[in-house]
């Protein structure tokens, strides 16, 4: 079976509790040296972060109001849970199944899906079109959820680079449906740096130097792909990383700076595989989403992954 792969429904969770980067000091060992570079010259400020929360009530909220896109009558045929860090729950916890039981999907397909990091939440939907292109019944739909908590320093802190909080999304998708239409995705990955928290002095220099112009490469072909010129690009949708890296982004994009999104990362700092729809769902709930125009979903996964997926904004879909 044919289609094109479209996004019905995309919702986003944040836990109410925000707090100042500073507050993290004690806790990630970061010096108040250390925290000003991050709020100075990356831009940080505050961010979600709920040690309380547990990890299923962080995903429950999104998945629940995207499949309330879900036609009555119509079969989710896949779950995927697109994850970040490699261990997110107990070796005996299957998350993705729990989840699926705990939406009441029976018969549902449920498995995860990571190696990518934070690209793993654009490339589960990617996979889960091509299983709905393959073998899936005329109709069906996937759910793609992400959603980890910051549960320990050592994740929460990715040295020289962010401060990650606690956020979870969700995306319903289908096959040649009435939603955002996904025009191409694209992802490159550097296995280089794939033991990041090894990397040399050098490599973490030449890496940080060449960040920008790896990102914008990777954005080039994703547009090319979709048979448009970067002229045609409404707004780039991007992770929230840090300021720095999306400066240097820019410079080599040479576009001007309200080309990309930024208003995100001092308000929410960076999330796990999340921020894209994040922030996706902030520019909807804001109105600032273009009937029929094309956005970029960026974003960079430790290890060293890139990924792009051009979009096409369908209001009716999200209205």
């Amino acid at each position: 079976m044919g289609g094109h792969t479209t996004l019905e429904r995309i919702e986003s969770y944040l836990p109410e509790r925000s707090i100042r980067i500073e507050e993290l000091g004690d806790h990630l060992g970061l010096r108040r040296a250390e925290l000003g570079v991050f709020r100075k010259f990356y831009g940080l400020d505050t961010l979600r972060f709920d040690p309380d929360t547990h990890l299923f009530d962080l995903l429950r909220p999104a998945a629940r109001r995207a499949l309330s896109a879900l036609p009555e009558g119509a079969r989710v045929a896949y779950l995927v849970y697109a994850h970040t860090t490699q261990a997110v729950a107990p070796a005996d916890v299957d998350v993705a199944q729990v989840v699926r039981d705990d939406l009441g999907l029976p018969g549902t397909e449920a498995f995860g899906l990571s190696h990518q990091a934070c690209v793993s939440s654009l490339g589960g939907i990617d996979v889960v079109g091509e299983l709905l292109r393959a073998e899936a019944e005329e109709g069906a739909y996937a759910l793609m959820i992400t959603g980890e908590r910051a549960y320990s320093p050592i994740v929460q802190h990715v040295p020289n680079t962010a401060i990650m909080a606690d956020a979870a999304a969700a995306c319903l998708v289908t096959l040649d449906g009435a939603g955002d239409r996904v025009r191409s995705f694209v992802t490159r990955t550097l296995g280089e740096y794939a033991k990041w928290l090894e990397l040399t002095p050098e490599q973490n220099t030449q890496f940080g130097e060449r960040y920008g112009e790896r990102i914008a490469e990777v954005i080039h072909e994703a547009v090319d792909q979709a048979g448009l010129s970067f002229e045609d690009i409404e707004l780039v949708i991007p992770h929230n990383v840090n300021m720095l890296a999306w400066r240097q982004t820019i410079k080599v994009l040479d576009v001007p700076r309200e080309k990309v999104f930024l208003d995100n990362v001092p308000r929410y700092s960076h999330t796990f595989a999340s921020d894209v729809f994040v922030n996706y769902t902030t520019l909807r709930d804001e109105g600032r989403l273009v009937d029929g125009a094309h956005y970029v979903m960026v974003s960079v996964g430790l290890g060293a992954t890139f990924g792009a997926m051009v979009i096409t904004h369908r209001k009716r879909a999200t209205a």
